[in-house]
Order: structure tokens, then C-alpha cells, then sequence
């Protein structure tokens, strides 16, 4: 989860999106090295991934000299619930990973976006209009298109049951991301950046190390290499990720997100042997499609909005 600061940095927008690009294959790396791994319990996985993020982001904060006061907060409990709410989507995140093709598991997290709109509005009363409502339902059908395969009744046998599985850990997996989002939003108003990411991870990983009694399994030397790689990657990623946001707008940022797809696709195929099917390929293309619209329309609310403030004269 990002958080953009309020007022972007000097740099230029090219900046921006070469960051934010570099910070998606970054991403798209980690994921591969968790679907490499193979059937490890998710609760093992998170640990990985959260406890070794932990020490390029410590790093970053180091030549930047804000160690110090890295862990500081006002708000300890509502980190503490982002964290929660955040590994539980983790962890169903990289299960679906295990279960299914790399670009089906990817695009499937799509939906976060789709499902911040849904929460937003009931959760926080915000007003959404019906442009975005319809993209919201357009991107949802795209979310049907590309499950259709997993879920349907005629599937049968293990691989199936398993991608099923897989599938509706995905689904949940961007429903408690949206959550989690939402709860950012209500973090950053008191809380930087580093701090957010940094209790997220220490949450993330004494949650994980709670799930040792429900069955973790010996690793070989190459799983073990391949999740602290994973955990890395998560950690540069997120930095990368970060300043990014400090050099343009999120509205400029955030459709560069999904060049994520294309490059599973392209890792998938080449590296798992996953075809992309039909299914994927076009319901991708409209959850993309959905996504992508609500952002261009929130950049146009959030001009409009600056343009009233400017015609509304201070009161004397």
C-alpha cells in the first residue's frame, strides 16, 4: 500500500513513472520468487516477505538520516489494525500465488481499486457518482470473466479444486487490501510514510510467527534464498514505490501500475509456462479499463475541486 505525500517533490513526472515502473517489476520479481518457492504454508511466506522488507527500508531511512525517529507514532493501535488487516490480505495474496498462473494472480488484485470505491462509500459516507459506480460494475464483470474458468460447476479434479482455492483467496486477498487502503487514508492525515510501512512490517511479521503451530515446513536451501530474496524485493520495491509519489501527482503514478500485467504475462510464459488464456486476457482488459477510468476521474474531480476553491473568495 502506498502513501503519497501531499505535495510532490520537484523532479518531473518522466521521473515518476520510470520509478514507478521500476518499483512494478520489482514487485512482479517478488511474486515470482514466492510462486518459485511452491506450496509453503502463506502464514511462512508473509514472515519472509515482511521480516527481510524490513532491512532495505531501515537502510533507505539511514542515508536519509530519519532512523531515529523511524518508529515514532501518535496512533499506535491504528497501525497496529492497518497491520492486521494487512497481513491477512497478504497472506491470502501470496496463497492464491501458489494456485494459480502468475498473471491470473496478479490481475485478479486488480479489483482492490474497484472494491476502495464499493468501501469507501459505505464504510466512510463518501459520495460516488454514477460514473464511477458503472465503472466499478464494468471492472466486477471483468473480475467474473477472469474467475469464470476456476469457478465454474464443470470443473472437477484436484488442480481444479485447487485453482478454485486459489481464485477466492485472491478475491478476498483485494477485499482486505481495500480495507487496508481505506485505513491508510485515515493514517496518513498523522503518520509518515516510513513510519506506516515500517509498523505494517513488524506487525506483519509477529502476526506470521504466531502461524509456527499451524504447521510451517522445513525449507530447502534454495526456498530459503528465493523468500528472503522476496522479502527484499518487497522492501526496495516499496521504496522505489514511495518516492515515485514524491515526484508527481498519484493520478500521474497510478495507471503505470498495470504494467504489471504485461510483465506476468510475459515472466509467466516464459518462466512458469502459464498461457495466458481467454478469459484472463480479456477480463483483464476490462478491469484494467475500470481501473484506469476511476483514476482518470478522480484527477478530474480533484481539479475541479481546486478550480471552486480558487472562485470561492475568503470571507472577511
Amino acid at each position: 500500500m502506498t502513501v503519497a505525500p501531499a505535495v510532490p517533490a520537484a523532479g518531473g513526472a518522466l521521473t515518476a513513472i520510470a520509478l514507478k515502473i521500476v518499483s512494478v517489476a520489482v514487485f512482479v520479481t517478488m511474486s515470482s520468487l514466492i510462486k518459485a518457492v511452491g506450496t509453503v504454508p502463506a502464514g511462512q511466506i508473509v514472515f519472509f516477505r515482511s521480516f527481510f522488507a524490513i532491512f532495505p527500508i531501515l537502510f533507505f531511512l539511514g542515508l536519509r538520516h530519519e532512523l531515529r525517529t523511524a518508529f515514532s507514532t501518535s496512533r499506535p493501535f491504528g497501525n497496529i489494525a492497518r497491520g492486521v488487516v494487512g497481513v491477512t490480505s497478504m497472506g491470502l495474496t501470496f496463497f492464491a500465488l501458489t494456485r494459480l498462473p502468475l498473471p491470473d494472480a496478479i490481475t485478479l488484485n486488480y479489483a482492490q481499486p474497484l472494491l476502495v470505491v464499493v468501501f469507501s462509500s459505505l464504510f466512510l459516507g463518501e459520495a460516488i457518482r454514477i460514473y464511477r459506480w458503472s465503472a466499478v460494475v464494468v471492472g466486477l464483470i471483468g473480475v467474473v470473466i477472469i474467475s469464470w474458468p476456476e469457478l465454474t460447476l464443470f470443473s472437477s479434479g484436484s488442480i481444479a479444486d485447487q485453482e478454485t482455492f486459489g481464485v477466492i483467496a485472491a478475491l478476498a486477498g483485494a477485499c482486505f487490501s481495500a480495507v487496508a487502503a481505506i485505513l491508510v487514508r485515515n493514517l496518513v492525515h498523522t503518520e509518515r510514510t516510513a513510519t506506516i510501512v515500517l509498523w505494517f512490517s513488524m506487525t506483519a511479521s509477529v502476526m506470521a510467527l504466531l502461524t509456527i503451530p499451524f504447521g510451517w515446513q522445513s525449507l530447502t536451501t534454495t526456498q530459503a534464498l528465493l523468500l528472503v530474496g522476496a522479502g527484499f524485493c518487497g522492501g526496495f520495491g516499496q521504496i522505489l514505490m514511495t518516492s515515485a509519489y514524491r515526484h508527481a501527482e498519484i493520478s500521474t503514478v497510478a495507471p503505470f501500475e498495470y504494467t504489471s500485467m504485461i510483465l506476468a504475462i510475459i515472466v509467466g510464459y516464459f518462466v512458469f509456462g502459464d498461457v495466458p488464456t481467454p478469459y484472463m486476457l480479456t477480463g483483464g482488459v476490462i478491469v484494467v479499463s475500470a481501473g484506469l477510468f476511476i483514476i482518470l476521474r478522480e484527477r478530474q474531480l480533484g481539479i475541479e475541486r481546486r478550480a471552486a476553491r480558487k472562485v470561492v473568495s475568503p470571507q472577511g
